[in-house]
């Protein structure tokens, strides 16, 4: 599969967003390991988490731990190594478990909700990890300054941020002395608000990460209904709506990697052929304008 940058290290093109997996109406455990260990079999090195990424109370990081498994499954039952996966996790955002969301960007908290994700995700330093949403009750430098400790003490690799402004994303490469690694919001053919952000972020060589990159759970099919170039698009090249979406996005510049949730096998394995997907300048437009 094509490769993509994120800081130092080489991704696939394509990655796969858990937070289906664990979240309201999610599917049993069985299925969703099978759509992660169908993304690895299609190439996919790149897997979004977060430890918000639960559905009760009394079970933060149930997506993270989900992943790990299947890691672990995947190299027994497969023998293939995923040695190049790059798990990507998130902190600051959290569900009491009552279907709301809150944040906490304090650094304390930060620093630690880190660590206890490094210990569910089973390393020693998480590859990727990113504040996952500004808190306006605590200035944004002593969010960030959080993540640039983990990063020089070691606890991660790579720092990111979610959910940012453009003068957020300068505010935090500035923190993290020009470390700034990903930036990650949300962006689809329904959602294009972040189109300054991404551009921004190609302006500086830093990988964008668009959510929700089809609509967000449940709206992936109205891609070629509600959004009829796509659906045409998708009708000359004999491919599905969705796989002309994440093509198009790719096409916007040389550092997106969208990150397409997934529940079913089905589903990523469909997705992650949107890298063989070539658009012409004439249906980039049209989609473009769509």
């Amino acid at each position: 599969m094509e490769q993509r940058r994120i800081g130092t290290r080489s991704v696939s093109a394509i990655g796969l967003g858990g937070m289906p997996m664990s979240i309201e109406g999610r599917p049993d455990t069985e299925r969703s390991v099978a759509a992660i260990h169908a993304a690895l079999d299609a190439g996919v090195t790149l897997i979004d988490t977060a430890d918000a990424y639960h559905r009760d109370a009394g079970e933060v990081g149930h997506n993270e731990q989900l992943i790990a498994e299947a890691l672990r499954s995947y190299q027994g039952s497969h023998g293939g190594s995923t040695a190049d996966v790059l798990i990507a996790t998130k902190g600051g955002h959290l569900r009491p478990g009552d279907g709301s969301w809150t944040l906490n960007g304090r650094p304390d908290y930060l620093k630690k909700a880190a660590k206890e994700s490094a210990h569910r995700l089973g390393v020693d330093a998480i590859g990727l990890y990113q504040f996952h949403r500004p808190d306006p009750d605590v200035p944004y430098a002593e969010s960030i300054g959080a993540i640039r400790d983990l990063l020089d003490e070691g606890v991660i690799e790579l720092a990111g941020i979610s959910n940012a402004t453009i003068a957020q994303i300068d505010e935090a490469n500035e923190v993290l002395g020009g470390r700034l690694a990903s930036v990650q919001n949300q962006f689809s053919p329904a959602f294009r608000s972040s189109l300054s952000e991404l551009q921004h972020c190609a302006s500086l060589g830093v990988a964008f990460l668009p959510w929700s990159p089809l609509g967000g759970i449940g709206k992936a099919g109205d891609i070629g209904t509600k959004h009829d170039a796509f659906g045409q698009v998708a009708d000359a090249h004999g491919v599905s709506p969705q796989q002309v979406a994440l093509a198009w996005e790719l096409a916007l510049a040389p550092v997106v990697v969208p990150i397409p949730g997934a529940s079913r096998p089905q589903s990523i394995t469909d997705s992650a052929k949107a890298v063989d997907l070539t658009l012409s300048t004439d249906e980039l437009d049209a989609l473009n304008a769509a």
